[in-house]
């Protein structure tokens, strides 16, 4: 359990009471208000229920329990390296093969005049991730990561997720241990949390059977974690996985936390049906995106922060989610692909002011933050001003 930093009215905290007991959400709502951890039936009927805006307010008590006000984003950039993939996930919009129109593999110095086009801008950060590709070289990695590092040494390298590490290590053939100091000392800083998706073994075999299990994705990360690095986790939602299958993704993540400490963020992701295997499927609402980052913040009590990823909903839904249990909006991106290739309507990027905009227009404090949530910048000092 994380320690809560704002303390609340007991007034305030009788009437959330009251409120879920109308709302038939009393039971959660007291362990919520004496900070006990909720269980998997707890999960269950966080889903079940009809009073999302109770659902909410419990959220947001816990929110601003221990966060206060507080909005967190970054001034970072995305690079996706290669959309050259070997896994044929059915949710993927983004892979491509060899000579399939639009696909592409950077050379590490096309990657690294990436960075060197957003010099003029404060970018404290850059989000590395790509396919999954075999040909590539153990050394590519290496060098993606030193001229990344190169073209701006203050940079944090957020690169690779868990399936990516599990690809390096395999052309690596040394022991992960050796290849996670190797990239430490290449220059990656930290790892971003997708590849997640549902640990369910049902809809892994159904759907992506070709990556790494969701038991494997776990021992993955606590040995990320356990080896100096942190991470952000995530869960794919919206798709073929049941309510039953959601409680369980963040129990798991939860029961990880617990023993390693090492997840920073927790981003529940849309799954978006354009252009992909499961294009037949409806996908989530904006009230199902709101429910996920709700839920993820009753049930993971153990991960300080929340993420509403602007760029994968519609932005006044991501300033709403700021009322639903996220303190963070994540940052100003720069040429995402992954999520535009699926359908995503958002921009490409926006800038650190539109930012600072949005999250006061929702009636929170914008701080921005570096990788691991150092302050950079702090609106708090304005808003007591105000």
């Amino acid at each position: 359990m994380i320690n809560a930093t704002t303390k609340f009215d007991p007034c305030a905290e009788a009437n959330l009471q009251k409120r879920a007991d109308l709302s038939g959400l009393g039971n959660i709502a007291e362990k919520v208000l004496s900070g006990t951890r909720l269980d998997h039936d707890d999960g269950m009927q966080l889903y079940q229920t009809d009073e999302l805006h109770t659902v909410g307010a419990l959220a947001n008590y816990v929110r601003e329990k221990l966060n206060g006000d507080r909005t967190y984003f970054n001034v970072n950039q995305h690079v996706n390296y290669t959309n050259l993939c070997n896994k044929f996930c059915d949710f993927c919009s983004f892979d491509r093969q060899p000579g399939q129109k639009g696909a592409y593999q950077m050379t590490p110095e096309q990657a690294a005049q990436k960075i060197r086009e957003q010099l003029d801008e404060p970018v404290t950060e850059v989000h590395i991730v790509g396919g999954v590709w075999p040909r590539l070289p153990y050394e590519y990695y290496l060098e993606l990561l030193r001229a990344v590092k190169q073209a701006r040494p203050s940079i944090h390298i957020k690169a690779f997720t868990m399936v990516e590490i599990d690809q390096i290590q395999k052309v690596a053939k040394k022991p992960l241990e050796t290849v996670l100091e190797e990239l430490r000392e290449a220059g990656l800083d930290s790892c971003p949390g997708g590849g997640a998706e549902i640990f369910s073994d049902r809809v892994h075999q159904e759907g992506y059977d070709k990556k790494i299990s969701g038991d494997e994705w776990l021992a993955m990360a606590r040995d990320v974690h356990l080896a100096g690095l942190r991470s952000n986790c995530t869960m794919l939602h919206g798709h073929v996985e049941t309510l039953e299958e959601r409680v369980d993704h963040l129990e798991r993540l939860r029961r990880l936390q617990d023993k390693t400490g090492g997840f920073q963020a927790y981003i529940p992701l849309s799954f978006h049906p354009a252009n992909n295997e499961w294009s037949h499927l409806p996908g989530p609402t904006a009230l199902d995106e709101l429910r996920e980052i709700a839920i993820g913040r009753l049930m993971l009590d153990n991960i300080q922060h929340i993420k509403a990823y602007w760029i994968l909903m519609d932005i006044p839904i991501a300033q709403l989610a700021l009322s639903f249990g996220a303190d963070d909006v994540d940052g100003t991106v720069v040429e995402e692909k992954i999520y535009h290739d699926a359908g995503a309507t958002t921009p490409q990027e926006v800038q650190r002011e539109d930012l600072i905009d949005w999250i006061r227009e929702a009636g929170r404090i914008p701080i921005e933050r570096d990788t691991l949530y150092g302050v950079v910048w702090s609106g708090e000092a304005q808003a007591q001003e105000n």
